[in-house]
This record gives C-alpha cells, structure tokens and sequence, in this order.
C-alpha cells in the first residue's frame, strides 16, 4: 500500500474527486446537430421567419446556414488532406475577418427564400445533418481534412463545426419559446475554444455560467460595465469570434 492509500486512525476514508472526461468530438457533434433538429422540427411556416442573433437573419436563414456547414462538413471527410495541420480547433477562429461576410449573409438569404415554404429549409437540415454526423462517425480520427483553406486533424475539425453549431444553437432560441438548450458537452467543446481564443492572461468574470460566457464572448449580449471590469483589457478583444 502506497502513502496516499494510507488512511491514519479514526479519519474518514478520502472521497475519489470524479475526473471530468471530455466528449469526443464525434459524439458532440451528433448530439449538438440532434439539438438543432429538436429546436425546428415541427415547428410553423410563421415561426421559422421569427428573427434570431445573427442581425438581418430568420430561423430559416440561419438553419440554411448550418446546412451549408453541414454539406462542408461531408465534403472535408470525404476528401483526406495530407498532413500536417496548420491550424487546430482553436487557432482555426483566427483567421482573417472575410472581407464577403456581408455578401454571404445576403445569398444566405436570397437561398433560405427560395424554398416553397421555409419548412423546406428544416427537410433539407433533417436530411444533411445526420449525413454528416454518420460521416463524422466513420473518418480516421488520425487523419486530416482541408477546409476553408486550412487542413485540420479530423477531432480538431469537428470541434469547430460543434463549436459553430452550439454558438448558432444559441442564437435560434430567443425568439421560440421551448426550444431545447445546447447540450453541456458541445457548450464544454465551445468554451475550451473561446479559453482558448481568450489566452491565458485573462479570465473571465467568476458569475457567467458557460452559456453566459458563449454569448458574451462572441458578442450576442453586450457586455455590461460589471463585465468590463472584471475582464480588462480583454474586454477589447470580445467578440473572440463572429
């Protein structure tokens, strides 16, 4: 029996401290896109044009959007790209701002209008993202994918598209009363990224609850003065990402 096994007369035996074990990416994918898929399925024509987070957007624009991460998503797994990485799960939100941003949101737009009816928009969704989970499931967690001009190692890929759809999850729930929250593990996959973004000379305020801390650090609530003074400097740097 080592040191640490030995318990001295009359004291309690020392509680095992559970170790927090992190979610694999695949799992968290599959679990933040089933999340999504709950928040619009079954709900009305009327309530899929209901405004969300991302300015200019409704429900539909902003699910046609995560389609389209969706269908980039399968293109990457199913294209290997030699390694190595030049960016992981972290480094990837550091890219340059894209100077078409606003042109994206706009064919995001005309794109998600196009449809019938905007429920076409959640049918197209209901058929892509389980896609992509499947595709996730079934790619070498050694290898490596090329996308938006970057190559990842597959489990860092998939942190940032699970760290993309929890940030959209949560900018489709304000205005649908009932919608499901983000599911702890993706929100945990989120954080570490923005920790990450955030560097380690700065920390942020002990009251935001993690979904707090997306939201604020991302910039989809404003930061109020409490805010800015418990971060500092930092407080410059928010959003972390768009």
């Amino acid at each position: 029996m080592s040191a640490l096994d030995e318990v001295s007369e009359g004291s309690a035996p020392r509680q095992a401290v559970p170790v927090p074990v992190p979610v694999p990416a695949q799992l968290a994918l599959a679990t933040a896109y089933d999340r999504i898929t709950a928040t619009v399925d079954g709900l009305a024509d009327a309530d899929l044009l209901r405004p969300t987070r991302c300015r200019g957007w409704s429900a539909a624009d902003l699910l046609f959007h995560l389609v389209c991460d969706a269908q980039r998503a399968l293109v990457a797994l199913a294209s290997p790209a030699d390694g190595p990485a030049d960016v992981d799960a972290v480094s990837y939100w550091r890219s340059p701002d894209d100077p078409d941003e606003g042109r994206h949101a706009l064919w995001v737009r005309r794109c998600a209008a196009a449809f019938d009816r905007p429920r076409g928009v959640v049918r197209l969704w209901t058929d892509t993202a389980p896609a992509a989970v499947r595709a996730a499931r079934a790619a070498d967690p050694s290898g490596y994918v090329a996308t938006q001009g970057h190559v990842l190692a597959v489990p860092e890929f998939l942190a940032t598209l699970v760290t993309e759809a929890v940030v959209h999850h949560l900018d489709l729930a304000p205005d649908l009363p009932g919608a499901p929250e983000p599911d702890p593990g993706g929100v945990a996959i989120a954080v570490a990224t923005l920790d990450g973004l955030l560097s380690d000379e700065a920390v942020r305020p002990a009251d935001w609850s993690d979904v707090d801390y997306v939201l604020k650090a991302t910039g989809r609530i404003p930061l109020t003065e409490h805010d800015r003074l418990a971060l500092g400097e930092a407080a410059g740097w928010i959003p972390l990402l768009g």
